[in-house]
């Protein structure tokens, strides 16, 4: 019974990692448009502060 126990372990630990492994490597629906559209904007603010800060 000893035996069966040291075999069932490992597998069992394999198993678990394959499982985290598939879950880790899914693809995510969420993309980048979030946080490049917030750069976009960031970019915009700055450009307008510099405009207004030349001007004065």
């Amino acid at each position: 019974m000893a035996a069966i126990a040291w075999l069932v372990i490992p597998l069992a630990s394999a198993g678990a990692a394959a499982i985290w492994a598939g879950w880790a490597t899914r693809t995510r629906k969420v993309g980048d448009s979030t946080e490049l559209a917030g750069y976009a904007r960031f970019r915009e603010a700055m450009e307008r502060s510099h405009s207004r800060s030349g001007a004065a």
